[in-house]
């Protein structure tokens, strides 16, 4: 746990106040229009595949940018010397706008099953499918960047589980918390979803549990992603400046999610990502995201059970 915090005092001594001041503003204006104008809905209910791709690039795209953009105005000598920083700010967006979207493509191979298995496979098979998509982009750009060491920190050497286990516990008073709101409540547990099984399978936990299983795959992939992706990419090109804006676009992809849950992600984006710039390594940020995941799965289920579901 002290190393933990000792990563996070080194990159808190080192930030620039005025871009980390800058950066949470433009996370909070955005949060604001967002919940205030139903931005990630309205672009959910667009009525098709391209246009709602588009819809996430432009907003991903804006935040990422902006927070870019914020950070070499308030100090312009950490721009990156490197056009390929570019490609990785046109891509990164892109990536993952296809990855949000690509529900799409699973209900299409899962439409020709019967109910309720339609319903249940397109929704256990979307999470594999959307690892596969981003791990094979991620793979083709971390060669055609020619970065050196394992893909996007998928590394094990010398890492030590404890921190992140203690970590985890400290997160558990907040879960609690959350677990007695209705917002949250109204999203979690996930597992809710197939409900609709228990009339179809004699043993419906073990349906239930490959579910869970599937969701947890979703971690994965953005573990792999935004920290081993996004955050040890763009250090190599511009150091541990890569992790506010990487925490803004982090936080963007919650605006779907409950408005406690979206405003904690950009502060735990910034702490796994101080993690992973230290230890080149997501296993730490993996256990402590998977870990979160899933207690809220649990606090979801028993908040439902002490308010009656």
């Amino acid at each position: 746990m002290n190393e933990i915090i000792g990563y996070l005092r080194n990159y808190i001594q080192s930030i620039n106040r005025s871009v980390f001041l800058l950066t949470t503003l433009l996370v909070a204006i955005a949060i604001t229009l967002n919940y205030t104008l139903s931005i990630e809905p309205a672009i959910v209910a667009l009525s098709s595949w391209p246009l709602r791709i588009a819809g996430f690039l432009m907003l991903f795209g804006f935040i990422f940018s902006t927070a870019w953009v914020l950070q070499f105005l308030a100090a312009p000598s950490t721009i990156p010397n490197d056009r390929f920083f570019f490609v990785l700010l046109l891509m990164a967006p892109a990536i993952f706008a296809v990855k949000i979207t690509f529900t799409e493509v699973t209900s299409y191979l899962t439409a020709h099953f019967t109910f309720p298995w339609n319903q249940y496979w397109n929704k256990v098979l979307d999470w594999p499918l959307k690892l596969l998509v981003v791990a094979l982009s991620v793979t083709a750009l971390w060669r055609l960047g020619r970065f050196e060491g394992p893909i996007a920190g998928v590394q094990a050497k010398g890492f030590t589980v404890r921190p992140y286990l203690l970590l985890l516990t400290a997160m558990v008073p907040l879960i609690a918390f959350a677990a007695t709101q209705n917002d949250f409540l109204h999203t979690y547990p996930k597992v809710q979803r197939i409900n609709m099984i228990d009339q179809h399978v004699q043993h419906g936990i073990a349906w239930k549990a490959l579910y869970e299983l599937s969701y947890g795959i979703d971690f994965v992939t953005i573990e792999f992603f935004f920290r081993g992706f996004l955050v040890l990419a763009f250090a190599r090109l511009a150091g541990k400046h890569a992790i506010l804006p990487v925490a803004a676009f982090y936080c963007s992809i919650h605006f779907g999610k409950p408005l406690f849950e979206c405003i904690t992600s950009y502060f735990g984006g910034i702490i796994l990502g101080a993690v992973v710039y230290n230890t080149r390594s997501i296993w730490g940020g993996l256990i402590v995201h998977l870990g979160i995941a899933w207690l809220m799965e649990l606090a979801g289920y028993l908040g439902h059970i002490y308010k009656g579901w």
